[in-house]
């Protein structure tokens, strides 16, 4: 294909430069953003008397062809051309004839490919956060599903108080949901349009940039020219918060992974969301948590490598800028497939519930209520702390477990104990009486699946 660019130079180029130098094997994606920015810059340029209204037209109906074909595979996107922009203004200009060639009239491609790369991240934003919707809503009905089940609540990966399942599921739905805030905050700084700032310093025509801005559905425009074309802050966002999303799913995997192994044995996962090994027949491995947690680490490196691309760039425009694009398509690839998978992981899950409540039990964990019971009896808390530590002490040697200890070893201990004891180290009971907001007890979850719910209308 011809260099459109061709004139202070013969535009030859040698063979492998211009491969090191193309880029439409991964714009090509943006195609949808591009032909429909360019008919948006069409019609503004017909609005404007810049062009006539008739060859805004001409150039309008030959941009809808051209989408037409691409979109239907009619048209093959020509892998020899230098990026998508150069594509479409060939192809059309091949149509049309000179008409075509005034539609670039008013722009550079240095604020062209500014526009695309807003519009189709904000497109696939909106994807994400719909996704990420979806996976919220999966773990609120999956946390209402198993909304009493009692669980070890874990410090230092050590048992520590008991919770509802509920209750840890929603911590996820309320990370998750403040990551869809955080996708919706960097949509508003990436909303503004920097088509008309041209290559750097504007244009010499009389063009009207808001009415690009509406027509394409942004909420302003950029307000200098070298910030417009040069400015990438954008894609650095919604690479930082798909690093938050992934890892918050990282943490949720990692505690799948432990839940489902033989010594957990909380949860369950699908077979369809598992896979088995190559020559020991009893395993289920969960594959899909892994990957998880190991793409993790992929989207990291995007938002490391787009902001170590960007550190020292002079303004405006430097083909460095490139490089933004194949780590901002990977991010996004990756965070929705980890998305779709995960959604469908946690939805058939299923809870084992005897085996959360024999591990809350056998950790001990209601040794705090235990010495709250005396404490609430008159007893100093150290006092009280020593005697509870004792106490499970001789549950360790015994092979027992608090609620299992007979009166007498207790009173052994307290005259301060007495039958009401075994009501207050109840696990339920350690559960309810939960009762700030925020915390533990069935009535907080049931609060916490209502706020998930409402947040997500």
């Amino acid at each position: 294909m011809a260099k459109m660019w061709a004139g202070r130079t013969e535009g030859a180029v040698n063979q492998i430069a211009d491969d090191f130098n193309s880029s439409i094997h991964f714009d090509c994606r943006m195609f949808r953003e591009d032909i429909t920015g360019s008919m948006a810059h069409a019609a503004m340029l017909g609005a404007k008397g810049i062009i006539t209204a008739e060859e805004a037209d001409t150039l309008i109906a030959g941009l809808e062809g051209i989408l037409a074909d691409l979109s239907s595979g009619a048209l093959a996107f020509d892998m020899s051309a230098e990026d998508i922009h150069m594509f479409v203004e060939q192809v059309l200009t091949e149509r049309l004839g000179d008409v075509g060639k005034k539609l670039h009239t008013a722009r550079s491609r240095n604020d062209q490919v500014a526009l695309d790369f807003r519009m189709y991240l904000r497109r696939e934003l909106d994807e994400i956060a719909d996704l990420t919707k979806k996976l919220v809503a999966t773990i609120t009905a999956k946390a209402e599903e198993y909304a009493d089940y009692i669980l070890p609540g874990y410090t230092h990966l050590q048992r520590a108080q008991p919770i509802l399942f509920g209750h840890h599921l929603m911590a996820y739905a309320m990370m998750l949901l403040r990551d869809i805030d955080r996708l919706a905050d960097c949509r508003k700084r990436m909303n503004l349009s920097p088509i008309g700032c041209c290559a750097l310093a504007g244009t010499t025509y009389d063009t009207d940039r808001r009415f690009e801005a509406k027509k394409l559905g942004f909420d302003g425009i950029c307000q200098n020219s070298l910030d417009g074309v040069s400015d990438r802050d954008f894609a650095v966002e919604m690479l930082s918060a798909l690093s938050l999303l992934m890892m918050h799913l990282s943490r949720f995997s990692e505690e799948i992974i432990l839940w489902c192994s033989w010594e957990f044995k909380f949860v369950e996962l699908s077979d369809s969301f598992t896979t088995g090994s190559s020559i020991m027949p009893q395993k289920k491995n969960p594959d899909m948590a892994e990957l998880v947690r190991g793409k993790t680490g992929r989207v990291y490196g995007d938002l490391m490598a787009l902001l170590t691309t960007l550190k020292g760039l002079p303004l405006a425009y430097n083909k460095d800028m490139q490089e933004d694009k194949e780590s901002v398509f990977d991010a996004i690839d990756t965070a929705k497939m980890c998305l779709k998978v995960f959604d469908g992981m946690v939805a058939t899950m299923k809870a084992n519930k005897e085996n959360m409540l024999r591990a809350a039990q056998k950790g001990f964990i209601n040794a705090t209520d235990l010495a709250d019971y005396l404490v609430k009896k008159g007893m100093p808390f150290r006092t009280a702390y020593k005697i509870s530590g004792g106490l499970v002490a001789k549950c360790i040697r015994e092979n027992t477990v608090l609620e299992e200890l007979p009166l007498a070893d207790y009173k052994a201990e307290s005259d301060l104990f007495d039958e009401d004891v075994y009501e207050a180290i109840s696990l339920r009971t350690c559960v309810e009486t939960r009762i700030s907001e925020g915390g533990t007890s069935l009535a907080s979850v049931k609060s916490q699946i209502a706020y998930a719910k409402e947040m997500l209308k």
